[in-house]
């Protein structure tokens, strides 16, 4: 099977699907294509900031997401031995330190409204396993596979949104330099308590931050630092006195934490790392959102750069033929303010236990 597009987009996450909407919008022929048999799949980064908040009322979409449900978080706070000794409020004029919003929200919206347009297509559980390139040395496309049937799209311009291991960065033959911040991340999910506030906790518990995260539909994300390299021998542990640590924190926990996080698998690891490439595409291919600058989950600047990637890409293609695009002069602006977030995360990261100093 062969088809012909002017934009290919590989991976239907927030950054691919607003991209995707945004230029069929524009009257482009877009195929979408995503691995996974479903889109709304659950992620961990799921915090718009005002930046983010931004791009989605900029575009009409924020309220549509709203009626689905979201929630802002009121309050950042931090705890130390069971006991709350500072609460910082929003700036008024941005109501908030964070909105969640689930990914199923998110990305049932701008599915459904770059549906409403003949000229997008969506295609999951289709996999890439190749790039197409002509004799000048050109992207033109891509190789893929659904159903275990091979599909040829050629498309003018193919997009890696696919994420921190892109298959299109490795198969364009692009480096990344690759960080370690010297942590790894175990997350969990458990129903809040009754009368939990939107909120974000904070503590520091062997000297390793642990961070609760309120969410929509009555739930609570935890965030738990450990070191880099360590959970194989900290799952050799008891269990209980690890999960101890947890409610000595934050003791209104205890009942939800008992009946809900019972054994270490409960918890998911993510490897921590950032990464960016100086190269952010080539002719005929561009890149957004991990795919070419990998954050850590502090300050959830992730998700919120992918959509700031994708706006400024459907910005710039409404102004150009995508035959003329050139995609390092694009990348410029958008790599210093991503270059500088990177800087703010390990800024954030190596002070944080000073927030609890004074208290100690």
């Amino acid at each position: 099977m062969e088809m012909n597009s002017d934009i290919c987009i590989v991976g239907a996450g927030p950054g691919g699907a607003l991209l995707a909407y945004l230029l069929a919008k524009q009257g482009m022929e877009v195929v979408l294509l995503e691995r996974h048999k479903e889109v709304f799949k659950e992620f961990r980064g799921e915090h718009l900031n005002e930046e983010g908040e931004a791009i989605l009322k900029k575009h009409n979409l924020f309220t549509k997401i709203e009626e689905l449900g979201m929630l802002k978080m009121e309050t950042l706070e931090y705890w130390e031995n069971g006991k709350l000794f500072k609460t910082i409020y929003p700036d008024l004029a941005v109501g908030h330190f964070g909105i969640h919003v689930p990914q199923a929200h998110l990305l049932t919206v701008l599915i459904n409204e770059a549906k409403k347009y003949p000229n997008f297509t969506l295609m999951t559980g289709t996999t890439v396993k190749d790039l197409l390139k002509n004799e000048l040395g050109s992207y033109t496309g891509v190789k893929a596979v659904q159903d275990g049937k091979e599909i040829i799209i050629h498309s003018l311009l193919t997009i890696g949104a696919d994420g921190r291991y892109s298959t299109v960065r490795k198969k364009a033959g692009i480096d990344v330099e690759v960080r370690k911040h010297g942590y790894d991340l175990l997350w969990a999910k458990i129903p809040a308590p009754p009368n939990w506030e939107p909120s974000i906790k904070m503590a520091l518990i062997d000297e390793m931050q642990l961070s609760l995260f309120t969410q929509a539909k009555g739930f609570i994300q935890i965030g738990w630092n450990i070191r880099e390299g360590s959970y194989p021998e900290l799952r050799k542990q008891p269990f209980t006195p690890f999960i101890e640590k947890l409610i000595k924190a934050f003791p209104q926990l205890k009942q939800t934490v008992n009946e809900h996080i019972k054994s270490w698998n409960d918890f998911v690891l993510l490897d921590v790392h950032s990464n960016f490439s100086e190269e952010w595409g080539k002719e005929g291919l561009a890149l957004i959102g991990d795919a070419v600058h990998t954050m850590t989950p502090t300050g959830a600047f992730g998700l919120n750069s992918a959509l700031k990637d994708a706006d400024t890409l459907a910005t710039l293609l409404a102004h150009h033929r995508i035959t003329d695009l050139d995609i390092l002069n694009c990348a410029t602006q958008r790599k210093k303010e991503v270059e500088k977030l990177q800087k703010i995360q390990i800024e954030k990261e190596q002070t944080f236990a000073t927030q609890f100093v004074l208290y100690s």
